[in-house]
């Protein structure tokens, strides 16, 4: 049935789809790593029993998103020796080491006081415990940083030679960890984590604000996050354009196809907003553009000359239609996460932060956002290499093992019954968590002090008639 598919098709179809929900995880775990890592510093600086209420609320959360992508990126791994083994011996001298090199620091870390993190807290004591959950936010960043260095090896390939087996080998270890897509992708993935954490925390905290406005813990998480959306966005926006540049420069086709430039504008080029690419025509139909936007945007200069896909051979060319979207997605995402923020830090300065019920409703619209932008930007820069693996030296239809397509299939089709078994339960499993309130520890006076230790003014006092009291009048 399934000898009319193509193996290498087939192959890259399983990794993405296995990649798809494995990039999730670690993007959800590296900012919750870190906002658990606050939030227990605020509680031993405060004593403020709010900010314990909502570590150990968001840490049983941590603790099953951190399993299921721990599960799901040791599936991958099977994958380069099952479908990808032409890749893993040539690449293996390079990408091995600094798999090693992930599992010796960032994953031993992350082992070694994960336990202490979840379970320790009265058997070890606080200051302990505040350096274990320290240790385990640093081992996610530290996982983050070699798998990235990994991966824009890939993307970038510098500090290598070729033996005469054809294997890529390191002749110089800073270039292979530090080659030039590197410190740019590093910073725009770890911006990324922090704000798909920050967009998921905040819409919880406003799914709970317009169910109870009152409890301190929503108000204080819903704060927190969107503090993190008002000044992480706009940094996100400018690293995305740092990055955007530095591809230019390294993989010009990739951006040819994001810019859906399939013909050269010397005397500078538009920025298509939206259309329809087509490939085998080559041009963009239906294309809404603003004329010499992308020369400004991307050297600075209206008049600046860019290059078109016309000249590079049309079989180095990217499939720019998902390319093209993937980008669109991602970039407009980050638009409407900035919009959050800018209109969260309106209202907060407006003293309507915790009272507006549109806000709400578009924090909880954004909820999941950080998981699309993730995953559009990694479709945007893994389909924008092809026809490449490691970018313009070895082709992906090298790379793969010598399988027949029926083997990859079979294995692909169990992979998604599985997989949606499992992690579905999973997600449910989490929702149902999110769906509870935090632990409400304070009442009365007590209750208020964890609000205004983080800048909160607590809510109006409500009368049993429903009208509130003159304090709403100075609320922050």
């Amino acid at each position: 049935m399934f000898d009319s598919f193509d193996a290498v098709v087939l192959a890259r179809a399983q990794f993405a789809f296995t990649m798809s929900f494995h990039i999730i995880f670690p993007a959800f775990s590296i900012g919750l790593a870190s906002y658990l890592a606050v939030l227990e510093a605020l509680w031993l600086w405060t004593k403020r029993e709010v900010f314990i209420n909502l570590f150990n609320y968001w840490l049983k959360i941590f603790a099953i998103a951190f399993g299921m992508g721990v599960v799901s990126g040791i599936v991958m791994s099977y994958q380069f020796g099952t479908n990808w083994a032409t890749f893993s011996d040539k690449t293996g001298p390079v990408l091995g080491p600094l798999m090693a090199y992930e599992v010796l620091t960032a994953f031993f870390l992350e082992a070694g006081f994960l336990g202490v993190m979840l379970f320790g807290l009265k058997r070890v004591g606080p200051g302990l415990h505040f350096f274990a959950t320290l240790m385990v936010a640093v081992g996610t960043l530290l996982s983050a940083f070699w798998i990235l260095s990994a991966n824009s090896w890939m993307q970038t390939p510098t500090g290598h030679a070729i033996n005469a087996a054809g294997q890529f080998i390191a002749v110089d270890w800073w270039k292979v960890i530090f080659n030039p897509s590197f410190p740019y992708r590093l910073l725009h993935m770890v911006l990324a984590a922090y704000l798909t954490t920050a967009f998921v925390v905040g819409a919880v905290g406003a799914y709970h604000l317009l169910r109870n406005p009152s409890r301190p813990g929503p108000r204080v998480m819903f704060s927190m996050a969107m503090w993190m959306a008002t000044l992480v966005a706009p940094l996100q926006i400018l690293a995305g354009d740092m990055h955007g540049i530095n591809t230019l420069e390294h993989q010009p086709a990739k951006v040819m196809a994001m810019e859906g430039h399939y013909q050269s504008h010397p005397d500078g080029a538009p920025l298509i907003l939206f259309g329809l690419p087509n490939q085998m025509t080559a041009t963009v139909e239906y294309a809404i553009q603003i004329p010499k936007l992308s020369s400004l945007i991307l050297k600075h200069s209206p008049d600046a000359p860019l290059a078109g896909l016309d000249t590079v051979a049309r079989e180095n060319w990217p499939p720019v239609p998902i390319v093209f979207w993937s980008f669109r997605v991602m970039v407009g995402i980050g638009f409407l996460m900035l919009g959050l923020g800018l209109s969260s830090a309106f209202l907060r300065w407006r003293g309507r932060l915790f009272e507006s019920r549109p806000l709400h409703v578009y924090a909880m619209a954004m909820g999941p956002s950080g998981f699309v932008a993730v995953l559009a930007g990694w479709i945007t820069t893994e389909v924008g290499r092809q026809p490449y693996t490691v970018y313009g030296l070895l082709r992906t239809g090298d790379s793969v093992s010598p399988l027949a397509a029926p083997a990859v299939a079979s294995s692909l089709i169990a992979f998604i019954i599985v997989y949606f078994i499992v992690f579905t339960a999973g997600v449910i499993y989490i929702l149902r968590l999110m769906a509870e309130p935090p632990q409400h520890g304070e009442e009365g006076p007590r209750g208020d002090a964890p609000v205004r230790a983080a800048g909160i003014t607590p809510a109006p006092a409500v009368s049993k008639q429903g009208g509130a009291t003159a304090a709403a009048r100075g609320q922050a």
